[in-house]
């Protein structure tokens, strides 16, 4: 792009120094005619007869004016040369200032528009702060647990409402000061907490008071860049300890009045029989006829005397069975072998189990089958003893309700060992269970209903699940049809 400069580049700083220049020239124009010097100029321009030939010196200044202006010319062409290119130097500043404005103001501008966003995103960062701050608190406050925060001196750093509420002590009071100093009543030790700081783990301490209350004390060790500390939070458990108690004794209840009622059924069954037997005879012993009793009465005492015994050795039986699990009752599991402990449950089970309709345990055909090299399973043997007896009890009253065509009794036992458990299927084929009575036979039966049958309370296993579940940490289970049996399935888990 060409660049054509003005004439006056700068009209103002051009003029004036030309004027300077001019006033310069003609002062000293001025002083050479006043000076001595023109004058013997001068004098060049005088003739013979000393008259001045104005002629010459008109000519003389005239020539000397050419020249001074000549100069002046040469000196103002030279100036403007160098006021053109100082303004076009000046031109070029100008347009690379103008760029460089330009340059300083979009970044200006970028900057600006960066330090808002920078600026919006801290209002927004702080803004999530307090809310989370804020969150926090609200968290702390509505905690109805006490919080109590201490810092590696122990003292008090956080104390939230429900603090304020247990001690009494509000958090203005408490704030800053030693743990023991504001609630000297606190049940942990300064050992405690250290042992907690040095290591950085969490701790549960129970603490009770028993029948009165229970507290859940926590420890959790605080071990960040800027805060080093403990966060201790109190929890009142009582009702729910006291409500867990509670459920823990319904429930021993209940399967103690399971364990009561078949006993009670199991006694009334061989104590009917004597009872009968002994009715029998009595109306014996009330005949006019002596003769007429020992010659067609014989045998039908002789049946009442033995089946009065044999009761009164089911009864013996029952009794001794109840006493040896009484005296057995909580003690620790041992290693034992579980067909053995069956074996003996069978034994047992053919002295004490029998039906009012006269069916007797030990009258049904049993198949039990054994896998061979079984591990050894911790069990209670007092309480798994009467886990087996309950089934068996409750496979005798199946089998005797059944009537079937052609119908034949029979218990199949099987014991398997897979993986790391034994599995025992216990299988009979008489009356099966109903899909209501399959879920509820691990439930506990409290009969309120006079009218309602017994047996059927009786045959409840809620006890035997317990057990299994409970103390052997072991699973039970039942399959069933109405038509065809029931099979019972426990897991016992082995010892390697």
């Amino acid at each position: 792009m060409s660049y054509n400069p003005p004439l006056f580049p700068n009209p103002d700083v051009d003029l004036r120094a030309m004027s300077k220049m001019s006033h310069k020239l003609f002062a000293c124009w001025l002083l050479l005619l006043a000076s001595d010097g023109f004058a013997s100029i001068t004098d060049v321009f005088k003739d013979e007869d000393g008259h001045t030939k104005w002629q010459h010196l008109a000519n003389f200044s005239a020539g000397l004016l050419i020249t001074l202006l000549t100069i002046t010319l040469v000196f103002l062409a030279i100036s403007y040369r160098n006021a053109w290119r100082v303004n076009r130097e000046l031109t070029e500043i100008k347009k690379n200032l103008e760029e460089r404005v330009r340059e300083r103001t979009a970044n200006l501008a970028t900057t600006n528009s960066k330090l808002e966003a920078e600026i919006a995103e801290h209002r927004e960062t702080t803004q999530r702060l307090v809310a989370s701050e804020s969150y926090i608190k609200s968290i702390l406050d509505s905690m109805p647990l006490m919080l109590i925060g201490l810092n590696k001196e122990m003292a008090i750093t956080q104390w939230n409402p429900a603090a304020e509420k247990i001690t009494g002590a509000k958090s203005d009071m408490v704030l800053g000061k030693n743990l023991w100093e504001a609630y000297p009543t606190i049940t942990l030790t300064p050992e405690q907490l250290k042992e907690v700081l040095d290591s950085g783990s969490n701790r549960v301490i129970q603490h009770s008071q028993r029948g009165q209350y229970y507290f859940d004390i926590t420890l959790y060790a605080l071990q960040g860049n800027d805060e080093v500390g403990i966060v201790i939070l109190l929890d009142d458990v009582t009702k729910r300890v006291k409500t867990e108690n509670r459920m823990i004794e319904l429930d021993k209840m209940a399967s103690m009045g399971e364990l009561a009622a078949t006993m009670a059924q199991d006694i009334d069954t061989p104590l009917q029989r004597i009872s009968q037997s002994l009715g029998q005879v009595y109306a014996l012993a009330k005949s006019d006829d002596p003769d007429a009793l020992a010659r067609e009465h014989c045998k039908t005492l002789k049946h009442c005397l033995e089946t009065a015994l044999e009761s009164s050795e089911y009864a013996s039986a029952i009794v001794n069975n109840l006493a040896d699990f009484a005296l057995h009752q909580g003690g620790s599991a041992q290693l034992v072998n579980v067909p053995e402990v069956l074996e003996h449950t069978i034994e047992l089970a053919g002295k004490v189990i029998s039906e009012p309709n006269g069916l007797k345990f030990r009258d049904i055909p049993l198949h039990l089958q054994v896998e061979e090299k079984l591990s050894s399973a911790p069990c209670r043997i007092a309480e798994l003893q009467q886990v087996f007896l309950g089934i068996f009890r409750h496979a005798c009253y199946a089998l005797g309700r059944c009537t079937r065509d052609g119908f034949s009794p029979l218990i199949t036992v099987d014991v398997t060992e897979f993986y790391d458990s034994i599995w025992i299927k216990i299988n009979h084929n008489g009356v099966g269970l109903t899909p209501e009575e399959q879920i509820n036979i691990f439930e506990p039966y409290f009969l309120n209903n006079p009218d309602a049958s017994a047996g059927l309370g009786t045959q409840r296993l809620s006890f035997a699940y317990f057990s299994i579940t409970e103390h052997h940490h072991g699973q039970m289970a039942v399959t069933s049809d109405i038509d065809v049996g029931t099979t019972f399935h426990v897991q016992l888990q082995v010892k390697k």
